[in-house]
């Protein structure tokens, strides 16, 4: 019997990504139903009408279906699958500029944007969940793709929700490490520890020997360059940190950059703009070259291999958002990390690790002391309990700018944050 997935955000321009890394699995995810959703009716037309095509010329016999009605998407889905943005583009703008007020980094995920975003955002997805838990099939999966991934797996986990967290991050350095040492994607294994959006390749694996050591020395200056930072401190750590770790290891360079450069919020705008244009051409049936500069590479590998794991229960090895269980040390146990893990049927089993070195174990604890309170502070809407989040995020921290600072957010977001001016 086939499968119902609902995408939540099925508007987005990612979503032809998605489709496509549907429909090149059928032989393990047999997907009878495939429901996008959006309250933005103009736009999903748009997508979907792409989606359809790329569907059609797969040969996919399964059946398509677009709504704005959250309820149809989500009665009887198996999967359901979230990639929104509360507020669009526009508060992604308000994410990345507001903080340079205030000297701090200016990014949508990370620093006190992330923490608007995730302000804005827990609640929904939370809601979204618990619908899925009343509406969908027995043992729906609740997946989600939408930032801060972290955080909002956090909030989902700790309510006990069937849920799991990605992110496309690892599936783009094994991509990358795969073609410098010139061996195929599948031979190899990443060491990824950390929290989402802080995490650092500690061992690449091919055939079960590592090669990270090779690849510093022969590769080194090269990804040094890539990722903004000095090769010497790529050395020193033995490791290779994520592209985010940039604007805790050189925040002074990023903010004189980010002060003199359009944000990103603006150049995926006006990217997002040709992208429809693009999708509307009836005759368009395929992923467009221009997808490739949105972001989100190797996006639709990740999730539809994870989905169709969960599925088939095959125990794939896959890196994801998870409950640590005692996988890394020095991290409680429901601390949501992100690793790889076993994945089949019952969901995803953390890989034992050893210990993170103190500079980098010293930095995700904070981090993630962070998190919670981001989570507590969006479920209750207490702003005692944000100023503490501001305070103890890593990108924050000083009270004189943290006070402020929330105080520019929360008017900034006051649409989408109700519990903060109830009354």
């Amino acid at each position: 019997m086939g499968l119902k997935i609902a995408v939540v955000g099925g508007g987005s321009t990612y979503t032809p990504e998605l489709v496509q890394g549907f429909a090149t699995r059928e032989d393990r995810l047999p997907v009878d139903e495939l429901v996008l959703f959006d309250i933005d009716a103009e736009r999903l037309g748009v997508v979907a009408g792409l989606a359809g095509r790329m569907l059609a010329r797969a040969g996919w016999d399964g059946r398509l279906v677009q709504t704005g009605r959250r309820e149809q998407a989500i009665d009887g889905a198996d999967f359901v699958v979230v990639q929104l943005r509360v507020g669009g583009q526009a508060m992604r703008l308000v994410d990345e500029t507001l903080p340079l007020e205030f000297g701090c980094v200016g990014q949508e995920t990370t620093g006190p944007g992330g923490f608007a975003k995730a302000l804005r955002t827990v609640p929904v997805v939370l809601e979204l969940a618990t619908e899925t838990v009343r509406r969908g099939a027995p043992g729906a999966w609740f997946v989600d793709f939408t930032n801060p991934v972290g955080i909002i797996t956090q909030a989902l986990l700790d309510r006990g929700h069937r849920a799991i967290g990605l992110c496309n991050s690892a599936i783009g350095f094994q991509r990358r490490f795969a073609a410098q040492l010139e061996v195929a994607p599948e031979r190899v294994e990443l060491e990824h520890v950390g929290l989402n959006h802080l995490t650092w390749e500690r061992a690449v694996k091919v055939d079960g020997v590592d090669r990270l050591p090779e690849l510093l020395e022969r590769h080194g200056p090269r990804l040094a360059r890539d990722l903004g930072l000095p090769l010497e401190l790529l050395q020193a750590l033995g490791v290779v940190p994520s592209t985010y770790l940039r604007y805790y290891y050189a925040t002074a360079e990023v903010l004189d950059e980010q002060r003199r450069s359009p944000s990103r919020a603006q150049q995926v705008a006006e990217i997002e703009r040709g992208l429809l244009e693009l999708y509307r051409d009836p005759g368009l049936d395929t992923k467009p070259e221009l997808l490739e500069r949105r972001g989100g590479a190797f996006y639709s590998e990740a999730a539809a291999a994870l989905i169709a794991t969960l599925h088939a229960g095959t125990g794939d090895v896959q890196v994801v958002d998870v409950r640590n269980d005692g996988a890394l040390p020095g991290l409680p146990d429901d601390a949501v990390v992100e690793v790889p893990a076993r994945i089949d049927a019952d969901g995803a089993h953390p890989l034992p690790l050893d210990p993170l070195a103190p500079e980098l174990l010293g930095l995700v604890q904070q981090a993630k002391a962070y998190e919670r309170l981001a989570v507590e502070a969006a479920v209750t809407g207490d702003r005692t309990v944000a100023l503490k989040a501001l305070l103890a995020n890593p990108l924050v921290r000083e009270y004189r700018v943290a006070a402020p600072l929330l105080d520019a957010l929360l008017q900034a977001s006051r649409p989408y944050l109700p519990r903060f001016f109830a009354g």
